[in-house]
C-alpha cells in the first residue's frame, strides 16, 4: 500500500471523548454527539504532498492518507469525486459578479455528492465486517447507498418519504436494495430506519450518526484546494440540509493546513436553506448554539427538507468560525434559478443546488458577498432526478 491511511482514532466533536475505529461506531458513547475521524498529520505529510498528487487516481481515494479505510482491498469505488470546477462568466455577468465558480457534483456516480459519503461509509463498513446497512433518505443518499452496497456485495435497506422523487425510488430498487416508503419527511424515515436497525441488527448509516460519510464528503474541500492551485476562494456557498458537506469541507481545510499544504486563510462559508425549512438560518440569526427542529417543513427541494440536523452545532460553528452567514430562499426563487442556471451555463442542477443562485442577489444586497470576490457555488446534484417536479411546475423551469 503506497499511501497508507493515517487514521488514529475517533473523537467526539463536542466533548472530545475518544472511540476505537477498529469497532463499528455510531455517535459519541458519552454524549451522543457526532464522532469524527482523526489522523496523524506528520505521518500523512510524508507521502501526501503536492508533488505526489498529479499521478494519483482521480477519485476521492487520491487522498488515501486522510481517508479512514486501512486496507485497499476494502475500498468500494465507482469513480466518485474529482468533479470539475467551472467558471460561469455569463451567470456572473447576469447577477453582477466578477468571478463565479461552480463545482458540479451532479457528475458523480448516482448524480450527487452523496456518492462521496457513501463510498467512504460502505468501504469502512466492509472493512469492519458489516453486511446489512440501513439508511433514511430524502432521495439521493438512498440511491448512493444502494449503488455502493451493490458494488460491495452488501445488503441495503432504504427508508424514504413517499413523496421523494420517483427517480430516486427506481434507482434504489433497480440496483437491488430494499425500499420502504414512509409517510412524512426524512426525520420520519429516520425513526423507521432506527427501529429496523435495532430489530434486525442492521447498521444505520444515517447522516452524521456514523463517522465515515463525513470523510467522503470532506474530499470536496481537498479538491477545491488542489484544483484552485492551493488558493481558496473568498466565499463558498453550500445548500444545507443535514450539513455534512459544509462541515466536511471545513474539516478538510484544517487537515490540509496541518499537512502544510495551505495556510490559515479560509473562505467565508454560507449556508443556504429553503424558506419553508430553515432551522439553521433561524438559529444563526438568534445566536443559538443548536437549532430547533422545524415542525412542518415545506419545500420542493427534497434535500433541503431536513427539519433538524444532528450536526446543527457543527454547521453553526463552521459558519461563525468562517465569518460566514446563513440565508433562506423561497421555492419560487429556486425554480427560477434552476432555469437561469441552465440557460447561463448549460448545467441542469437540482433545486438544492439552484438555491445558491437564488440566494446571490440577496447576499450581495445585504453586503455578505461583494461583486469582486471569488465565489464558489457547490452544486450538489443533478436536476435529472427532478424531471417530474420540473414538468409539474409548468413544463420546464423558467
Amino acid at each position: 500500500m503506497p499511501y497508507p491511511s493515517a487514521l488514529t482514532r475517533l473523537e467526539c466533536s463536542y466533548c472530545a471523548e475518544q472511540a476505537d475505529p477498529a469497532l463499528p461506531q455510531r455517535t459519541c458513547p458519552a454524549c451522543g454527539k457526532v464522532l469524527v475521524a482523526r489522523y496523524d498529520a506528520a505521518a500523512a505529510a510524508r507521502t501526501l504532498t503536492k508533488d505526489s498528487l498529479p499521478g494519483r487516481a482521480t477519485s476521492i481515494w487520491r487522498y488515501r492518507e486522510l481517508m479512514p479505510v486501512l486496507d485497499d482491498a476494502n475500498v468500494v469505488t465507482l469513480g466518485e469525486g474529482w468533479t470539475p470546477i467551472l467558471p460561469a462568466p455569463r451567470l456572473a455577468d447576469t447577477l453582477g459578479f466578477d468571478d463565479l465558480l461552480l463545482k458540479d457534483e451532479g457528475l458523480n456516480p448516482t448524480g450527487s455528492f452523496k456518492a462521496r459519503g457513501l463510498s467512504a461509509a460502505v468501504s469502512k463498513a466492509k472493512e469492519l465486517g458489516l453486511t446489512e446497512l440501513v439508511i433514511p433518505t430524502a432521495g439521493n443518499a438512498g440511491g448512493a447507498l444502494a449503488a455502493y452496497a451493490a458494488a460491495a456485495g452488501l445488503q441495503a435497506t432504504v427508508y424514504m418519504p413517499r413523496d421523494a422523487p420517483l427517480a430516486n425510488q427506481i434507482e434504489v430498487t433497480t440496483v437491488g436494495a430494499r425500499l420502504e416508503l414512509v409517510d412524512g419527511v426524512i426525520s420520519d424515515a429516520g425513526r423507521h430506519a432506527l427501529a429496523a436497525a435495532e430489530e434486525h441488527g442492521w447498521f444505520d448509516v444515517s447522516t452524521l450518526k456514523e463517522p465515515y460519510r463525513l470523510e467522503g464528503k470532506k474530499t470536496m474541500g481537498f479538491e477545491i484546494a488542489e484544483q484552485l492551485e492551493w488558493s481558496l476562494p473568498d466565499v463558498i456557498c453550500y445548500p444545507t440540509g443535514g450539513g455534512t458537506g459544509l462541515i466536511g469541507i471545513w474539516k478538510a481545510f484544517d487537515e490540509l493546513q496541518a499537512l502544510g499544504l495551505i495556510d490559515d486563510r479560509r473562505p467565508r462559508m454560507i449556508a443556504v436553506q429553503a424558506a419553508g425549512c430553515a432551522p439553521i438560518v433561524e438559529a444563526f440569526e438568534a445566536g443559538e448554539e443548536f437549532a430547533d427542529p422545524i415542525v412542518e417543513p415545506q419545500t420542493i427541494a427534497a434535500g433541503l427538507r431536513v427539519p433538524g440536523a444532528i450536526g446543527d452545532y457543527l454547521i453553526l460553528r463552521t459558519i461563525r468560525d468562517s465569518d460566514g452567514t446563513a440565508i433562506a430562499v423561497t421555492d419560487e426563487a429556486i425554480l427560477e434559478a434552476v432555469g437561469l442556471l441552465a440557460r447561463s451555463t448549460g448545467i441542469l442542477a437540482a433545486p438544492e443546488a439552484a438555491a445558491l443562485v437564488a440566494a446571490l442577489p440577496a447576499l450581495r444586497e445585504r453586503g455578505d458577498v461583494k461583486p469582486d470576490e471569488r465565489i464558489l457555488l457547490l452544486l450538489t446534484g443533478s436536476g435529472l432526478k427532478y424531471l417530474e417536479l420540473f414538468a409539474e411546475s409548468g413544463g420546464s423551469p423558467r
